[in-house]
């Protein structure tokens, strides 16, 4: 019994730290690269997936972004944490993790 209970719990701890990531380009503009970057990033509770709605742009799809916990989160800020003027490039990448999905908008530019 001992072995299935340590059994249970390492599978439960693995699954806890367990990850999938994906980045993807967001926003490019005729601005050039330049050497600045920077990042803003976000916890976001309950996140799921794709949720169908009449009113969505994407072919009846949108994004439910669950409860965010940087109110700042977005492409202002990581504008202003890299000093950037001028943006060129904006990536989104998503981590899921079992519990939370963490979001991070990659901006470079000038």
């Amino acid at each position: 019994m001992k072995k299935i209970m340590n059994t249970i719990l390492a599978t439960a701890i693995i699954m806890a730290f367990a990850s999938c990531s994906l980045s993807a380009p967001f926003l490019l503009t005729n601005n050039k690269i330049g050497d600045k970057q920077g990042k803003s990033t976000t916890v976001s509770l309950f996140s799921g997936g794709l949720a169908y709605t009449n009113s969505a742009p994407m072919m009846g799809k949108t994004v439910f972004n669950g409860i965010m916990l940087n109110k700042d989160f977005g492409i202002p800020e990581a504008a202003k944490k890299g000093k950037i003027q001028k943006i060129a490039t904006v990536d989104i990448r998503y981590d899921w993790y079992f519990f939370f999905t963490k979001k991070t908008f990659i901006v470079t530019g000038e």
